[in-house]
């Protein structure tokens, strides 16, 4: 038996699945996961010494590759002082200064601890500020495990084919209306028929949940339209396209101004963290100035804090988006041409440093459409590529990462395989 396989029958005793997040499990792909004990640049180590290119990056915050010296060195530095001080510190004051520099929407930040704490803390800011209790969502968008956002949505919930989680009561979820991504009508039908109800419209404004889905063109602008127009408040959930669609997100990309913004990944380094920021008018409903409670004991924490300004000071001097996009780009067209070789019907839509994989001839942009792809076909390519060193995520359903690892032999060796892979299907 190999060390991973001796490793997750432990923890099959212990853990509920033997994953402690449950796309991890590998149940979507067949199979049983691997564990990692090392990581550096584009490279996974496995616990039986596999070497595997990552196209995963611990699911988005590795845009500077794995174990980043600068990052590593800020780290030790921080854990010199020590680990949590349960008191304001004044790395907290730097990481505000660097989110509302890159990120001008934000004018208040507030940390948290993850992307569900930031996105929950958006939800209950809105409804505060607009006293409405209604949300809109968009099916296949994940937000992280709250109870009101827990509805249609993607990520693990969709792998599994379980969409909506038990758990959440039915008075929660009349709370919120789900409606198909890139449908301009049915935001406008939804705002007609509840009239003064809806708080906010909260959205991945580019997906990466149920795969990485773009906007239609347009799609974005028409929202801030028509939500400033009903006095909806527009939170871009940006945890994971913040900092790396471009450095400020994707409304630098789009030229969109939404009121809140949720973010984590890239800003921890690595480590766990969230934050939650836009117009100082709504933030300044918080607690200690305002009625809207929110609070966390390792918020702000300190060796988190000091991982995420490395991180950004390394992309305010590097500017690796161009670069990135190259990279993306590069694979891209490495599956689509083993594809077409192939005569295989497949969707790759990318952007910058985020991709994704679809076996379908249709375009992919909502997440009826997604479903569409052949999950079993890319269950098999999954596990050839898996087979010969490169780690893709293990669902039909999720976004892959690229990091400036990745350039030169690793990107390389990844076309190769990809493209054998799918040679071979």
């Amino acid at each position: 038996m190999s060390s991973s396989d001796s490793l997750f029958e432990r923890a099959k005793r212990l853990i509920p699945g033997g994953v402690n997040s449950p796309v991890r499990a590998f149940r979507s792909v067949g199979g049983a996961p691997f564990f990692v004990k090392a990581a550096r640049g584009a490279t996974l180590v496995t616990a039986d010494d596999r070497e595997l290119i990552d196209f995963v990056c611990t699911w988005g915050p590795a845009i500077h590759g794995h174990n980043h010296p600068r990052i590593r060195a800020a780290i030790g530095a921080a854990l010199e002082n020590g680990t949590s001080f349960g008191t304001p510190n004044p790395l907290e004051v730097e990481m505000a200064e660097l989110i509302t520099r890159f990120v001008p929407s934000i004018q208040k930040v507030r940390m948290c601890n993850s992307g569900t704490e930031a996105t929950m803390s958006t939800i209950r800011l809105a409804r505060g500020f607009t006293k409405r209790d209604k949300i809109i969502k968009f099916a296949g968008c994940y937000h992280g495990h709250s109870d009101s956002l827990l509805i249609k949505a993607g990520s693990g919930a969709l792998t599994h084919g379980h969409p909506d989680s038990a758990g959440v009561p039915a008075s929660f979820a009349r709370e919120t209306i789900v409606l198909p991504y890139n449908d301009r009508a049915a935001v406008e039908a939804a705002l007609t028929a509840n009239p003064g109800q809806v708080a906010g419209v909260i959205l991945e404004p580019y997906c990466g949940n149920v795969g990485f889905i773009m906007p239609d063109p347009g799609y974005l602008a028409f929202l801030r339209a028509i939500t400033a127009k009903h006095g909806v408040v527009l939170i871009f959930d940006e945890v994971m396209t913040g900092f790396r669609i471009a450095r400020g997100g994707v409304q630098e990309r789009e030229a969109i101004v939404p009121d809140l913004t949720c973010l984590g990944k890239i800003i921890g380094g690595g480590l766990p963290v969230g934050a939650f920021g836009g117009r100082a008018e709504i933030m300044d409903l918080l607690a200690p100035l305002g009625p809207v409670y929110q609070a966390g004991t390792l918020s702000g924490n300190p060796l988190a804090m000091a991982a995420g300004i490395a991180g950004l000071r390394l992309l305010e001097e590097e500017n690796p988006y161009q670069r990135l996009d190259f990279l993306g780009r590069q694979l891209r067209e490495a599956v689509l041409g083993a594809c077409r070789a192939k005569g295989l019907p497949v969707q790759v839509p990318q952007c910058g440093s985020m991709f994704s994989i679809f076996f379908t001839d249709a375009p992919v942009r909502d997440y009826a459409t997604a479903l569409r792809g052949d999950a079993k076909l890319f269950g098999r390519f999954f596990h050839a590529c898996l087979a010969e060193g490169v780690y893709l995520a293990p669902s039909a359903y999720e976004a892959g990462f690229l990091s400036t690892a990745h350039d030169g032999v690793a990107l390389t060796r990844a076309c190769e395989v990809l493209s054998g892979a799918i040679a071979a299907l």
